[in-house]
């Protein structure tokens, strides 16, 4: 494992943000691994862990260690008469892993199409799509124990998935490195094609992963701006989840708000619908801006600091809860220092 000093984190962030971290590498395999547990036992430094850079906003400089999780490999390690199991490695490209199951006829994941980031990352935000989540096929994962060294192997219930949520993001921040996954995808797929736009958009094709999984590419690229292009962490906020009644004497004063059921009786509703009402669609503040074809999105228009990204994401979190009595949540983790 090779350590730099003050090292730019400007092309791993999503955003774009020009931060350094005072100590820097990446990780590639087992060795690297030891090599990191060994450094954080004798270290008094912060350690940051980063897959993909695409769910985290820095706000400063940060004052430790980052490391870049690139650890690779995809292999199904078995199958029965229902599923099969796919296993990836923490460094994998989600969306390029998403296409490996489908491209090998394997269905479940294809909802999640394009959804930025790495393998590892995506069980501690339990990221989700389309009406899927992660915790609708992972199987188990394998983490260890940053303090001890200790491998483990958790099953999906272990992970205590919940909206955007999990052990690892909650109970357990900062205490484990992913290693690695395995999803459960079944042999006799549930289509999940009742999302505006999907079902349409496949009219005259047969029902396969792959083509449901064109299907979200091509609607995402259609909403969404592309990172390479500008900087932005795609989803900012968490769609709220309000208790029945409150949805109610909403959705009296506003028709067109949308509602969806949760199995505990509470109803999720639209961040971008709330945050489009408040006009702040298209908006900027400098280089801050709201991207103009989706209200949900935060973009960096060029040499926007994540001070001045944050800014404008208190503002659009003030103008909400003014005027819907509703306090939005940021999906990205906000680095301080």
């Amino acid at each position: 494992m090779k350590i730099k000093n003050n090292y730019s984190l400007k092309k791993y962030n999503s955003f774009g943000i020009d931060v350094n971290s005072q100590y820097f590498t990446v990780i590639k395999n087992d060795n690297d691994i030891d090599d990191l547990l060994v450094w954080r036992q004798q270290s008094k430094q912060p350690l940051l862990l980063v897959g993909g850079g695409s769910n985290i906003l820095f706000k400063n400089n940060f004052l430790g260690l980052t490391a870049i999780i690139e650890t690779k490999g995809i292999e199904l390690i078995k199958e029965d008469g229902e599923y099969y199991y796919v296993k990836a490695a923490s460094g994998e490209n989600w969306h390029q892993f998403v296409r490996w199951t489908v491209e090998n006829g394997y269905a479940g994941l294809e909802n999640l199409s394009l959804i930025p980031g790495t393998v590892g990352a995506a069980p501690m935000q339990n990221i989700g799509a389309y009406g899927v989540e992660l915790a609708d096929c992972l199987y188990d994962l394998e983490a260890i124990e940053l303090n001890t060294g200790r491998a483990k192997i958790f099953t999906q219930e272990e992970c205590q998935f919940g909206y955007r949520d999990s052990y690892f993001k909650s109970v357990a921040f900062d205490k484990y490195l992913i290693k690695n996954i395995t999803v459960k995808l079944s042999k006799k797929p549930q289509w999940n094609i009742n999302y505006s736009g999907i079902k349409e958009s496949l009219e005259g094709q047969a029902l396969t992963a792959l083509n449901i999984s064109n299907s979200i590419i091509s609607l995402r690229q259609s909403k969404l701006p592309d990172p390479n292009i500008i900087g932005n962490a795609g989803s900012f906020f968490k769609n709220p989840i309000l208790k029945e009644q409150q949805w109610q004497e909403l959705k009296q004063k506003h028709p067109t708000l949308s509602g969806y059921p949760q199995k505990d009786g509470s109803i999720k509703t639209s961040a971008a619908w709330l945050i489009d009402q408040c006009g702040w669609k298209g908006k900027r503040q400098g280089d801050a801006g709201i991207y103009e074809k989706h209200a949900l999105v935060l973009v960096n228009h060029n040499k926007a600091t994540g001070e001045e990204i944050w800014a404008l994401a208190e503002d659009i979190i003030a103008s909400v809860n003014n005027k819907f009595g509703i306090k939005l949540e940021a999906e990205p983790r906000i680095i301080y220092s």
